[in-house]
């Protein structure tokens, strides 16, 4: 019989899975930045790389996962090199995970008692 999941271990794992994004959502992220700063189109962009508008489009999304090589020639079609790029990208996951540390550190807000639990609290201490 399989091996049963408690509530409390899935809620975990996706609250860890929301805090840290997707390798393909920062690449995509930095490639789009890439373009624009050089005021460039995707077509553009992709006829260099050799491959489709559409395609590109998809890895700037983050909806496609991208081959090596594929990086390698948006990198090259951008002017950049496929280490300069990762670093990048590795970069921004560094950011995101100290981001997601503080906030999965900060103390929780106390919470203020609503004015009938605090006479409820004011009766109990006479």
């Amino acid at each position: 019989m399989g091996e049963l999941t408690r509530i409390g271990d899935i809620r975990r794992r996706t609250a860890a899975a929301a805090r840290e994004p997707l390798w393909r959502n920062l690449l995509g992220e930095q490639l789009r930045e890439r373009r624009l700063d050089q005021g460039r189109t995707l077509t553009e962009t992709a006829d260099a790389a050799g491959m489709s508008p559409q395609y590109l489009s998809e890895i700037e999304r983050g909806r496609k996962e991208p081959s090596s090589e594929m990086i390698a020639a948006i990198a090259r079609a951008l002017g950049t090199s496929l280490l300069d790029l990762t670093w990048q990208v590795a970069d921004e996951l560094r950011r995101s995970q100290v981001v997601a540390l503080r906030t999965a550190q900060a103390p929780a807000a106390p919470q203020r008692a609503t004015r009938a639990e605090g006479t409820v609290r004011l009766a109990l201490a006479a």
